[in-house]
C-alpha cells in the first residue's frame, strides 16, 4: 500500500509507545498516534487524558479533552486534580505524548506565542497541561511536522521545558523523569544525544534525504553516527489508521483527510 508522509509520521510515533505503558495523551497528532498504537502494536496501553478519563478507548478521535467519547469509553473518570496530583506528579505516568508549534534542539516546546509575548505575530492555543506533563512524566514523546518555522534555533517562548539548555540543565531545574526521549516528524526520528541532550537524527523515513532534513531545520542539525531507515508502514497499520480517520471524519462531519 502507498502511504503519505503524515501517515509515516503517525505510524512511526505509534510504534514508540510500548504495550502496557501508562500514557498521558495530548489532543491532535499525539492522540491519533496513541490510539493507533492501541489498535495495533500496543493493545494494553492505558490512555489518560487531562479531563480525567483513565483507560480511554475512543472509537473516533476526540475533538478536545472534553469530548464525551473519552469518558464514555474509559475504565473510569476521575477529577482533573487527581490526574495531575496522583497520576502525573505521583510518578505514575510512563509517557507523556505531546505536540508542539515550535521545538528547539533540546526538546523545549513553544505553544504560547510566535514573536514578542506582548505583541505576538501569532497567539497559539497555550500551555494546557503540557508543562506539567513535560516536567513530571517519566519520559516524553513529541510529534509534529518538520519545517524551519517549527524547528527553531531559539524559541520565542518556552511553554514546556524539555532538556532546558542541554547537558544537566533538566537535573539542575529539579525536574524528574528522563524528559523528551524522541521527536517524531514527517521526515525523521530524532533522539537526545547522551551528555549534551541535543536532539540528533537517528532514523530517516524511507525516501527522505539528509539534505531535506537540514533544509527543514532552523538549527545546524546533526546526525547520529548510525542513522537507520524507518520501517515502512505495514498494511495492517495503514488500514487501522485510515479506518480510524474515516470513522472520525464521519462522526464529526468532516471531509475525508481532515480527521
Amino acid at each position: 500500500m502507498t502511504y503519505s508522509t503524515n501517515e509515516m509520521m503517525t505510524v512511526a510515533a505509534a510504534r514508540r509507545l510500548k504495550n502496557g505503558a501508562v500514557c498521558f495523551v495530548g489532543i491532535g497528532l499525539p492522540s491519533k498516534a496513541a490510539n493507533l498504537a492501541r489498535l495495533t502494536s500496543s493493545p494494553d496501553v492505558v490512555l489518560i487524558y487531562e479531563s480525567g478519563p483513565i483507560g480511554a478507548k475512543p472509537s473516533v478521535l476526540p475533538l478536545s479533552i472534553g469530548d464525551g467519547e473519552l469518558a464514555e469509553t474509559a475504565d473510569t473518570v476521575v477529577p482533573t486534580a487527581e490526574i495531575f496530583r496522583y497520576w502525573l506528579q505521583g510518578g505514575r505516568i510512563d509517557v507523556g505524548f505531546l505536540g508542539a508549534a515550535q521545538v528547539d534542539r533540546f526538546g523545549n516546546i513553544n505553544t504560547t506565542v510566535v514573536g514578542d509575548y506582548h505583541q505576538p505575530n501569532v497567539r497559539l492555543p497555550g500551555a494546557g497541561g503540557a508543562p506539567e506533563i513535560a516536567g513530571s512524566a517519566k519520559s516524553v514523546l513529541i510529534i509534529l511536522k518538520q519545517s524551519a518555522r517549527s524547528f527553531v534555533d531559539r524559541l520565542d517562548f518556552i511553554t514546556s521545558v524539555g532538556h532546558g539548555e542541554g547537558g544537566d540543565s533538566r537535573k539542575r531545574l529539579g525536574l524528574p523523569g528522563a524528559g523528551p526521549v524522541g521527536i517524531i516528524t514527517d521526515l525523521c526520528i530524532m533522539e537526545p544525544e547522551e551528555g549534551t541532550h541535543e536532539f540528533v537524527v537517528t532514523a530517516l523515513h524511507p525516501g527522505v534525504t539528509r539534505e531535506q532534513v537540514v533544509a527543514a531545520t532552523g538549527w545546524a542539525i546533526r546526525f547520529a553516527d548510525q542513522v537507520d531507515t524507518t520501517a515502512e508502514p505495514t498494511d495492517a497499520e495503514l488500514t487501522a489508521l485510515r479506518d480510524l480517520e474515516a470513522r472520525t471524519a464521519a462522526a464529526h462531519g468532516q471531509a475525508p483527510g481532515e480527521a
